[in-house]
């Protein structure tokens, strides 16, 4: 990518964040985080979008799997997953800056379409995280979008064909192949992703193996493969993932006590709990959630 885009997407991005943490935009799908500080885990469950690094770098862990990725660089996530991020290089005179733009799945579908090139449904699932280079097109097209954003009262008419533009670079890119397996009916990524689905909605009720195979039109044993290459962890680990994950926002946000917090999440033991919390976050939730406000 070119130094001149480069310096026009850290000029951006600097001016429409204001904050550490999430800076939202007048354009839904697109917002931004800045952080001026490293160290800091950040569990969370990434939708899927686009993440483009503009400045710093970042480790993000899905399961037992570390991906790294740093400036100029984007991040695609293709399924709702559960993801431990950990900023590792920012600073109050550097800040860590990032690109999160929503992916709009039907949006995705509709422009499968219209492209020359047809994409066929695979039967077999890819990773449900990609890393690769922000090459010069992709970049001049996040530049205008962002632009865009000093010119509210054209946000209606012009946003949708901006993010449509992106929508079209990341096919285009080395994993579009990839990317475009989560829009199409039928493939294993997009029946793996209705189970991703159930398992995010349902995360507090006992949900079996069988009834998710059952769901994505899969043997048990074929949709044990397909989760696990998509996710990095088996449907059991993924739920616990999500249901930890909820656990903490509830106690942070709510200030609900951590026994309450156990049952409400789907846990029938709190000792149960606050041992499986502990190995995930490195504290017990008590001293996790003080040590967080």
């Amino acid at each position: 990518m070119s130094a001149t885009v480069k310096h026009e997407l850290l000029n951006l991005v600097n001016t429409f964040t204001s904050e550490d943490g999430l800076n939202t935009s007048a354009i839904p799908a697109l917002s931004f985080y800045r952080f001026t500080y490293t160290d800091m885990s950040m569990p969370s469950i990434y939708t899927p979008s686009l993440c483009i690094i503009v400045q710093g770098r970042k480790d993000v862990w899905l399961g037992k799997r570390v991906y790294t990725y740093g400036a100029m660089e984007f991040l695609i996530a293709s399924v709702n997953l559960p993801i431990v991020g950990t900023v590792t290089e920012a600073s109050v005179a550097k800040p860590y800056f990032v690109i999160q733009i929503d992916i709009d799945i039907k949006q995705l579908s509709e422009l499968l379409l219209c492209m020359e090139r047809p994409t066929v449904a695979k039967n077999k699932s890819e990773q449900g995280l990609f890393i690769g280079t922000v090459e010069e097109a992709m970049g001049e097209s996040v530049v205008r979008l962002l632009k865009l954003l000093h010119k509210p009262e054209e946000i209606p008419v012009l946003a949708d064909a901006m993010l449509r533009e992106i929508y079209f670079r990341m096919l285009q890119s080395e994993y579009g192949d990839a990317i475009a397996q989560i829009a199409l009916k039928g493939s294993s990524m997009q029946r793996i992703s209705i189970a991703i689905q159930k398992l995010k909605n349902d995360f507090h009720q006992a949900i079996s193996v069988d009834e998710l195979a059952d769901l994505s039109d899969m043997s048990t044993s074929s949709f044990h493969a397909h989760f696990k290459s998509v996710t990095n962890m088996s449907p059991l680990q993924f739920q616990k993932s999500i249901r930890l994950m909820e656990a903490r926002n509830l106690m942070v946000s709510k200030d609900v006590d951590a026994a309450t917090t156990a049952y409400r999440v789907g846990y029938e033991s709190p000792s149960q709990f606050s041992r499986e919390y502990a190995r995930m976050f490195g504290n017990p939730p008590g001293r996790d959630i003080e040590r967080l406000k």
